[in-house]
């Protein structure tokens, strides 16, 4: 199953290593869990966090709640369940939160025709969001205001430098990693924003991510989020992460849309 996956790819450097961790073999539940154990993962109620087959999920129960009552997270063999696998591991702190609040929307409100705002930003945060992760500069602050206006050429290719070195983008939708791995220009990520102190970008990789993992789990648990708490931004177009990304690549208006013409992408 991994043979299909280039991951020599920048949009999988968020879980890469854990990816490695795993098995160079076939995949297995087996596999994931023994990572799993090593790191002692847990839920939100502290209970051993495990992956299970999905026929044990019981059809009274949604999925997130069984996760949250039980600490199994049903998984099949394939790579969507794969790569949410692989998030669970590499973000944890981010995945049990997200549970908690979808398990508590659902408790306190049911299953309905409609989602609701919460679960419809929690669903996808899980499922389609990126990080971009930026320090407290004017600059910075300019890049993020430019992407929230679609103002593409400027935040993606004026000002490519100090995005290089000043920013950083880490996918954390385990749906956005599946389709990455046959890439196409309009695949547009959900971006969530986390402003860092510059001492960051000198940290290692692995507590880059776990400093990543504890800020934004605290701020999923602090205020009640919606979707419009995200921006969207064509993955492809992360400076570096393709080529050639001149001017012509970012005014093609049928990915990099004005705001008023922007709808949601898959």
């Amino acid at each position: 199953m991994q043979s299909s996956i280039d991951w020599t790819q920048p949009w999988y450097d968020s879980v890469r290593d854990t990816a490695q961790a795993v098995s160079s073999d076939e995949l297995s539940r087996a596999a994931l869990n023994r990572v799993c154990s090593t790191k002692g993962l847990t839920n939100h109620r502290d209970l051993p966090l495990s992956f299970v087959e999905q026929a044990t999920l019981p059809k009274e129960l949604t999925y997130e709640t069984f996760i949250s009552i039980s600490g199994c997270v049903p998984t099949r063999n394939n790579l969507h369940d794969f790569f949410n696998a692989l998030v669970w591991l590499s973000f944890p702190r981010i995945k049990k939160q997200l549970n908690a609040l979808q398990a508590a929307n659902i408790a306190s409100s049911g299953i309905g025709a409609r989602r609701g705002a919460l679960r419809d930003a929690a669903t996808i945060f899980d499922e389609n969001s990126a990080l971009l992760v930026v320090d407290h500069s004017a600059r910075a602050k300019t890049i993020v205001e430019d992407l929230r206006a679609h103002n593409w050429v400027s935040a993606l290719l004026e000002q490519r430098t100090f995005f290089e070195q000043n920013a950083q983008v880490w996918l954390f939708g385990h749906a956005l990693m599946e389709k990455l791995i046959t890439p196409y220009k309009a695949i547009t990520a959900h971006v969530w924003v986390a402003s860092v102190n510059d001492g960051f970008f000198l940290l290692p990789h692995t507590q880059q991510r776990d400093f990543l993992d504890m800020q934004i789990a605290a701020e999923l648990a602090a205020d009640e989020f919606t979707t419009a708490c995200f921006t969207p931004l064509p993955v492809l177009g992360v400076p570096g992460w393709w080529h050639p990304q001149d001017l012509e690549f970012y005014q093609d208006s049928q990915v990099f849309r004005s705001k008023n013409r922007h709808q949601k992408k898959g």
